[in-house]
């Protein structure tokens, strides 16, 4: 068996297409929002990806029935603008190998169709609950950094500090080095102790002003909601065992 298989189910023609990749991460702040542009455009399946690099498992659904884990790849076309490609996923590549080698199987794949940037997302991790999250962001040229700055992506200083690991940053890299595409990584604020819908709803709203994207934001809005609920009982129950307890000794 190849260390990396890929069935292509499709020849679009593509206009110009950006690549947005959503691979599973810190809060799957990139997945949820990957997933969520693939659902509300209803996007058609361009391939699949099956790896020796991705764990040695299938998935079981609800009727029993069982599947490999794999990478898919998704596309849509717009009249008039840029057409979409979105890559999403049940795993990373598991080693360091694996990274490199499936982030340029897909890549290497894709430059069929003329892609012509590449947007990867990502979680930024605060280690504590985000009220309101930012979308940080990294580029591959400078040029880029005032038209993310429009879209309400923010450049801190200092940050992310020690760089992008995993998927998010190794294809950003490697879109540029090694085929000539520019692009940025798109990171939402998030806690990082659970999957974060509110997190991946900045990302998708910064995604919509920058590619121009018609698109709702209602149902994350409703996740959002119902995620505030349960990390606002967290913070309560948190609140309450921190508190002293009323000494009910008493001597006789």
């Amino acid at each position: 068996m190849e260390k990396i298989i890929i069935r292509q189910y499709k020849k679009p023609k593509l206009s110009s297409p950006v690549l947005i990749g959503g691979l599973p991460g810190i809060g799957n702040v990139g997945k949820i929002a990957a997933d969520y542009l693939i659902d509300k455009f209803k996007m058609e399946k361009l391939a699949d990806m099956f790896s020796q690099y991705f764990p040695p498992q299938v998935f079981i659904d609800e009727e029993g029935v069982a599947r490999l884990v794999r990478n898919s790849i998704y596309y849509k076309k717009f009249r008039g603008k840029q057409d979409l490609l979105v890559l999403v996923g049940d795993f990373q590549g598991t080693t360091q190998e694996g990274q490199y080698e499936v982030s340029y199987a897909i890549l290497e794949m894709l430059k069929q169709f003329g892609l012509s940037g590449v947007y990867t997302l990502g979680g930024y991790s605060t280690g504590k609950i985000v009220d309101e999250p930012r979308v940080l962001g990294a580029v591959t040229d400078p040029a880029m950094i005032e038209k993310l700055k429009e879209s309400g992506v923010v450049f801190p200083k200092g940050e992310p500090g020690g760089g992008i690991v995993g998927s998010a940053g190794v294809i950003l890299g490697m879109s540029s080095e090694m085929f000539s595409i520019g692009g940025a990584c798109l990171m939402g604020e998030t806690s990082g102790y659970f999957a974060d819908p509110k997190g991946a709803r900045e990302v998708v709203k910064v995604l919509k002003n920058l590619l121009n994207l018609d698109i709702n934001l209602e149902d994350l809005d409703e996740r959002t909601k119902q995620i505030e609920q349960i990390t606002g009982r967290m913070q309560e129950e948190a609140q309450t065992r921190a508190q002293p307890k009323e000494d009910l000794g008493y001597f006789g």
